[in-house]
């Protein structure tokens, strides 16, 4: 062989061996997975307990970054009957997921079944006393009052020529506890329960605070997960107010690139057991870095101290969704029948802004305290120099983020729920408003200036 042949095959040969190592290391068949599933749930869920058309969620769901390279190669099947959604990529990668009513949907991974809680949901949400907080509005829309205000929804609908799209699906204004406002897309109505991916990490927030009222825990404590009990672990010193800053220390990073420890999660049934195993790489406490595998673990947490999956379904019921007068709300559960912490909770548009309104009403509802004294204030504090608090973000920071959206609109005390495509829980102390607004915004952002275009505006319609 010449020289120049024998190093071209060399080149050839180290390329290949790199290319293999990469594939190895990244296992894009993984993330493939990891779409697949993703899809096939988003569709069960959207479908089966938001009502919408399955084809157009599908559409939509593929023009998201990271879906859309596999928008031409990726299929679905729905079977209405058995409450099914099948989803596939190039026939090989395929995931699943199951309607069960009442309880939203559960992915399945391998042959085995997934949990089915035993819950009676319905008898669930029968209150065995009234609300504790006040009726928010009556049964039909709240038009807003003034050309002020009406503008503010007509804006925060408002689509733009070509991508990337907003698609507002609602928005809900709250002043001094009453809804002021609203307006919502065609086929959504006040009832529709849509899909709030990491509003669920602030319904986290909100059960382990109810947890801590009763004495069960306390933000201070070492997080009590048996297996890292062991007198060498250092992960025994990780404590609950760790997992709720998103500081443990763990390697649990969130890109949603399809390669990281966090998304990587939900490859399995049990997602907690999978955040559990993770190693340190960082000192407790010192690092801040988005982790929605880290929230799971504050679920597996309220799943023990509760008691259980279907005991945790009938706490959250009985001590924060009926004293809220939350009617259309769906915990959707993992294969191991473990709440869901990360993402997966679906409320209305009404139901989502009565958890906003415990969190501005300090966690009081109707002279009852909900949740622990200074909690909220606790939960709306800034997270070492991010501008990420607890289960919230927050205005509460000198972190650029926060700077720039108090220079768009947001009061300098607020703080907010927010989810993937936009889903937002605005809460403004100074104004005693809560806003929502929920949709479908592939804009990178999650149509955060929208949403700051439609603060500022609300606010200026409705002076105090």
């Amino acid at each position: 062989m010449t020289s120049w042949k024998w190093i071209l095959a060399t080149v050839v040969v180290l390329a290949l061996a790199a290319l293999a190592g990469l594939c190895i290391h990244f296992r894009p068949d993984r993330a493939i997975r990891l779409a697949t599933g993703g899809v096939a749930h988003i569709i069960c869920s959207k479908t089966f307990v938001s009502g919408f058309d399955p084809q157009t969620v599908f559409s939509e769901t593929l023009e998201r970054p990271g879906f859309r390279r596999l928008r031409h190669v990726m299929d679905f099947r729905i079977d209405r009957k058995t409450g099914r959604v099948e989803a596939s990529t190039l026939g090989l990668f395929r995931g699943e997921a199951t309607f069960h009513d009442g309880l939203g949907c559960v992915e399945r991974h391998g042959p085995k079944e997934p949990y089915l809680l035993r819950s009676d949901v319905e008898a669930l949400k029968v209150p065995k006393t009234p609300p504790l907080l006040p009726e928010i509005a009556g049964p039909g829309v709240v038009e807003p009052t003034g050309p002020a205000l009406k503008a503010a929804l007509d804006h925060a609908f408002e689509e733009p020529a070509a991508p990337p799209f907003r698609r507002t699906k609602a928005v809900v204004v709250i002043r001094g506890g009453k809804v002021i406002a609203e307006r919502y897309a065609p086929g959504v109505g006040v009832d529709t329960q849509l899909s709030g991916f990491s509003l669920t990490k602030s319904l986290v927030n909100a059960l382990v605070g109810v947890l801590t009222q009763q004495g069960l825990t306390s933000p201070s404590l070492p997080a009590p997960i048996p297996e890292w009990r062991d007198i060498d672990d250092p992960r025994r010193e990780i404590e609950i107010e760790h997992l709720m800053r998103m500081t443990s220390g763990l390697d649990l990073d969130e890109t949603n690139s399809g390669f990281d420890p966090s998304s990587r999660m939900y490859l399995e049934d049990d997602l907690s057991a999978y955040a559990i195993n993770a190693k340190m790489i960082a000192p407790i406490g010192t690092r801040f870095h988005y982790s929605s595998a880290t929230t799971q673990l504050l679920a597996r947490v309220v799943r023990d101290l509760t008691g259980g999956p279907e005991q945790t379904l009938a706490f959250a019921w009985r001590e924060l969704f009926n004293p809220l007068g939350m009617r259309h709300v769906t915990l959707e559960f993992d294969g191991v029948g473990t709440l869901q912490g990360g993402n997966y909770m679906l409320a209305s548009a009404r139901d989502w802004a009565r958890l906003g309104l415990l969190f501005l009403n300090d966690g009081v509802v109707g002279g009852k305290k909900i949740l622990h004294p200074d909690w909220v204030d606790f939960c709306a504090a800034a997270t070492l120099d991010s501008d990420y608090a607890a289960g919230f973000f927050t205005n509460r920071s000198n972190h650029r983020n926060a700077t720039d959206r108090v220079r768009r609109g947001f009061p300098r005390d607020s703080y907010f729920a927010f989810g993937l495509l936009g889903q937002i829980i605005v809460i403004m102390p100074s104004q005693n408003m809560v806003v929502v607004r929920l949709g479908d915004s592939i804009d990178p952002d999650g149509d955060i200036r929208g949403t700051a275009r439609l603060v500022k505006e609300v606010i200026a319609a409705t002076p105090r």
